[in-house]
């Protein structure tokens, strides 16, 4: 059973950067693909960014790429989301999530979960 915290949310102003982590517990880091989802107020959840397990490659949203980088280290069990550029409609909760396959639409692949960590971009 994976266990996933995530950490790094907080208030930051429009233009700028936050980090977050999700750390896992309970079984073998690389043996899974992450993925960053969001949801807002009021509306539906959606893939942010994603990694594969094998050979980590990367998936994002159009509304994110290039701002927005994910990344892994499977020693010390985390992964993380840089984000970039901030602006107000990137403000959610973000959650991290491990399952067998790398997909930034099916969040059903995905059978672990985090709690979630707010990220609000305001002045």
């Amino acid at each position: 059973q994976l266990h996933l915290v995530e950490s790094g949310g907080g208030l930051v102003e429009p233009g700028g950067s936050l980090r977050l982590s999700c750390v896992a517990s309970g079984d073998r880091l690389d043996s899974y693909a992450i993925g960053w989802f969001r949801q807002a107020p009021g509306k539906e959840r959606e893939g942010v960014a994603c990694i594969s397990s094998m050979d980590d490659d990367t998936y994002y949203a159009d509304s994110v790429k290039g701002r927005f980088n994910i990344s892994r280290n499977n020693a010390a069990m985390t992964v993380f989301l840089q984000m970039h550029n901030l602006n107000s409609q990137d403000t959610a909760v973000y959650y991290c999530a491990a399952g067998p396959l790398a997909n930034l639409v099916r969040s059903d692949f995905y059978p672990y979960w985090g709690q979630g960590t707010q990220v609000t971009v305001s002045s």
